[in-house]
């Protein structure tokens, strides 16, 4: 992109004496305002770009009659613009890095058993501003990609969903294109956040856009069904009511508000995701339609009744010291958060309504190694991915709590 960096900075001019010279744009000028494509590119503000057009005129006259013979007129704006655009063009994307971020069931309703094993669900899913950050670069090597991470203990072979994204995208599509990837890891595992769900659908996302969009949103939803059944998710505006396994989604638009805060309190412990599931009873699920609670929502916003996660039961059973969280949570906070609940199958809690924990956490020796991070909704919008917001995490970790931090 140096070439279109020269051509930002330099205004080419022809003079009355023949010469060409090169000026400086001036405050106020042409291209004052520029903004960055989503393949890296740079692209110009309308408004800005012809508040003062400069044409350069050279006219020819008969010296008989004095009359003008031939007229042209160059516009430099025009030519700069030009020039950019076919840079940008054949310049081609080598790199990108991305913001994937995590989810919350707001609410989760188990409704039946499949012949094939799984359980249709219905829930209330939406993508929080906690999340990791994922850099692409293109390798030179035409037959593998790489992959590094910053946390210990995160697969790094094929059984990484990155790699898995990236081998179905090629498999679709039939790219040649491999690549080098970093990810930043800050959503912790065995969440219910679904980090890992995420990251694929970011890998979907940057291959599509590393290949000039062969495929639409909506093939990269269908195929991410593929990865696993929350991926497809991710491919929604940010607010989506799932249905089947997780992968049917409709967006659905709620009255929460982007700047209300949530605090999110996870043990070191972890939910085997299979072990809930096994544990799982139908009989001991809530009756209540979940059309019902999304339209509760819908009208009201979030309550504690309308966060209701069927999951909750089993997960306690796994982790009995989770159900014991979560009570003192409800008991600490005296009303501080409008809903306390348990997201996806664990073992987040999430408090919605402040972005504090309660005191006891810090003073109490039981919760030294609990992982704490503030979040709040976000969204996207249509072609155009996930970006991470320009807050981060203003509170301090006391000794032995881990905090995500931007």
């Amino acid at each position: 992109m140096a070439s279109s960096h020269f051509l930002c900075g330099q205004h080419l001019y022809n003079s009355s004496h023949g010469r060409t010279k090169i000026s400086s744009f001036k405050k106020g000028g042409l291209f004052q305002s520029s903004s960055c494509r989503p393949n890296g590119s740079f692209s110009f503000d309308k408004k800005t770009q012809y508040q003062r057009t400069q044409l350069v005129k050279s006219m020819a006259a008969d010296s008989k009659t004095g009359k003008k013979q031939v007229e042209i007129v160059y516009d430099p704006d025009e030519k700069i613009n030009s020039l950019a655009d076919e840079v940008d063009k054949n310049a081609g994307l080598s790199r990108l890095s991305l913001f994937s971020p995590c989810k919350i069931n707001v609410f989760l309703r188990i409704t039946s058993k499949r012949e094939d094993g799984f359980h249709d669900l219905a829930s209330l899913f939406h993508v929080i501003s906690l999340g990791d950050k994922i850099k692409f670069s293109l390798a030179p090597s035409k037959s593998k990609d790489r992959l590094s991470t910053n946390v210990p203990g995160v697969p790094l072979d094929d059984s990484n969903l990155i790699i898995k994204a990236l081998n179905l995208y090629r498999k679709k599509t039939g790219s040649d294109k491999f690549f080098w990837i970093h990810l930043d890891k800050k959503v912790p595992t065995g969440a219910g956040l679904g980090g890992g769900s995420s990251n694929a659908a970011t890998a979907l996302w940057a291959a599509n856009q590393f290949s000039g969009g062969l495929a639409s949103e909506k093939e990269l939803q269908e195929w991410s069904g593929e990865i696993g059944s929350d991926v497809p998710f991710f491919f929604s505006r940010g607010a989506a009511y799932c249905t089947g396994r997780g992968e049917v989604v409709e967006d659905v638009t709620l009255p929460i508000g982007f700047d209300v805060p949530m605090v999110l309190i996870k043990p070191p412990e972890a939910c085997s995701t299979a072990e809930v599931y096994r544990r799982f009873r139908l009989d001991q699920t809530s009756n209540i339609d979940p059309q019902t609670l999304l339209e509760k929502i819908s009208l009201n916003g979030i309550s504690p009744d309308v966060c209701v996660n069927d999951l909750e039961p089993p997960a306690f059973e796994v982790l009995p010291s989770l159900k014991r969280l979560k009570q003192r949570i409800i008991a600490a906070g005296r009303g501080q958060y409008d809903a306390v609940f348990m997201s996806g199958s664990g073992s987040t809690i999430v408090g919605i309504g402040s972005p504090d924990p309660p005191q006891f956490v810090y003073d109490d020796e039981d919760y030294k190694d609990v992982f704490l991070s503030e979040a709040s909704f976000i969204n996207r919008a249509e072609n155009e991915w996930y970006t991470e917001p320009f807050s981060t995490n203003n509170a301090s970790a006391p000794s032995g709590l881990s905090y995500a931090t931007e």
